[in-house]
């Protein structure tokens, strides 16, 4: 067993995955009031050290587990999500709850609309425990927030380490086991990059998948709602829950939608699955690799062929060509905010807006149209593949005191974005320090099926998703 970990403890429901947690509930072994009780002492006793929660509806919660008991033991449970609590990146709009974005300057501010994908969760039963701190703006992938404070990496219980971003704190309360599942949003990698520092699993959905619809934006071309959870089946089912055409959103119209539990147990065997090329390893942690590697050899072993292949990017470039089209769409939503040196601000996501009043239209409309034929050229070269294969990041999580905020750790992440498809982070092992590393299978635009499809497989001869980290031992 890896340093830095302890065994699951069963006995304390709120550890377990989501899906086990509704079978419980289905069988009568839990009620919806144990399973919010048995969270929110958890949450009390953890966030003093761990900080990942903006607000904690916990008078609403335990309101709502009773209704929810009373309704399942009355036999009207409205489905399998019934009593089962969520926690809410805090950018996500609940009708008159506050909603800060990340930023102090927000700190009062109230929603007067509900985000569909908050809709939908509340319709299938499930109940909202609280909001989760992010980076200010969604716009940064460390996990820091200079005004609000950072989230502290459970992972080790000593030493501030990153907890990725911006959906830090989803993925800080998720690893932690303070909730089941949470919610996060992608535009570089926010789901992903918390995903792999935490050791958990984040999905990246493509555009339209998920309804952006009452949630703050940052890069209307590149911004995606994705779940955070414990398990593949997990997020599989999570993403179920929030997908759908929205007429709010029109970018959710005009796609099919495909279930992904009718094929996410299928086995992969046969599948090709593209490793990255060998010049793409320099500059990667030697465990990092070394988990990679083993990942590969065990997806190979279920009866997927891997094999090598020639991508028509670095991805280091890929990376800076989002930045045009990140910047551009971000400053014109926040430039006033930003050029304004009174407010309060994070200086380095302030210094990271900033350059976007220099992007000409032209520089803009040229990263998309450069886009387009990027999205061509993948395409060709992955035209015999299911899924490209990579390390989410280039290492463990570091020192919050050693980050550079002048770089990002987006190395493997903003390709998915850019190039329109989706991609699963999942945990694949640990470094020699007990941190966790973790595996990307991106897959086509829309092909989240198939994403989690690998990724269930791989979890399915693999435990490193069940590890509890040291700095979530205490259920109070």
């Amino acid at each position: 067993m890896p340093m830095n970990t302890l065994p699951l403890k069963t006995s304390d429901p709120a550890v377990l995955p989501a899906h086990v947690l509704s079978d419980m509930i289905a069988a009568r072994q839990l009620s919806p009031v144990e399973l919010v009780e048995a969270v929110l002492e958890r949450i009390y006793a953890n966030e003093p050290k761990l900080h990942s929660f903006v607000e904690v509806y916990g008078d609403e919660a335990r309101l709502a587990a009773e209704a929810a008991d009373k309704a399942i033991r009355s036999g009207h449970a409205v489905g399998p999500l019934h009593g089962i609590p969520v926690a809410l990146k805090d950018l996500v709009e609940i009708e008159g709850r506050v909603v800060t974005g990340g930023t102090k300057i927000w700190s009062e501010r109230r929603a007067t609309r509900t985000a569909t994908l908050a809709r939908r969760l509340i319709g299938a039963g499930m109940i909202l425990i609280g909001k989760t701190h992010m980076v200010e703006f969604a716009f940064g992938g460390w996990g820091t927030n200079q005004r609000l404070g950072t989230p502290w990496n459970p992972w080790d219980a000593r030493v501030a380490r990153i907890p990725g971003g911006s959906s830090s704190g989803s993925g800080v309360a998720v690893a932690a086991r303070l909730v089941p599942w949470a919610i996060g949003t992608d535009t570089g990698g926010s789901v992903r990059l918390p995903a792999s520092f935490c050791g958990v699993t984040g999905l990246k959905t493509t555009i339209g998948r998920i309804s952006t619809y009452g949630v703050l934006p940052l890069s209307s071309t590149l911004d995606t709602p994705g779940p955070i959870a414990r398990t593949v089946e997990d997020t599989a089912i999570l993403y179920r829950a929030m997908q759908g055409p929205d007429p709010r959103d029109p970018k959710t119209l005009g796609h099919h939608f495909h279930d992904p539990m009718s094929t996410l147990k299928r086995g992969i065997r046969g599948l090709r699955l593209a490793r990255m090329p060998e010049e793409e390893r320099a500059g990667v942690a030697a465990d990092v690799l070394r988990s990679y590697d083993e990942s590969l050899e065990a997806l190979a072993r279920l009866g997927a062929q891997v094999e090598p292949v020639k991508l028509p990017f670095h991805f280091e470039d890929c990376a800076a060509q989002t930045s045009p089209i990140t910047l551009t769409e971000a400053y014109s939503i926040l430039g006033d905010l930003v050029d304004n040196r009174d407010l309060p601000l994070d200086e380095a996501v302030r210094a990271r807006l900033l350059p976007g009043s220099k992007i000409s239209a032209r520089e803009y409309l040229s990263a998309l149209r450069e886009r387009e034929e990027l999205k061509r050229a993948f395409e060709t070269a992955l035209s015999d593949f299911d899924a490209l294969l990579t390390p989410t990041t280039e290492t463990t999580a570091i020192p919050v005191n050693s980050v550079d905020q002048s770089k990002a750790p987006v190395r493997f992440t903003r390709a998915a974005n850019l190039l329109e498809l989706c991609a699963l982070a999942l945990p694949n092992g640990f470094d020699a320090g007990g941190l966790p590393t973790s595996l990307q299978i991106m897959c086509r635009g829309y092909d989240e099926a198939t994403a989690l499809r690998i990724g269930w497989a791989y979890q399915s001869v693999t435990s490193w998703h069940e590890r509890i980290p040291p700095a979530a031992a205490s259920r109070g």
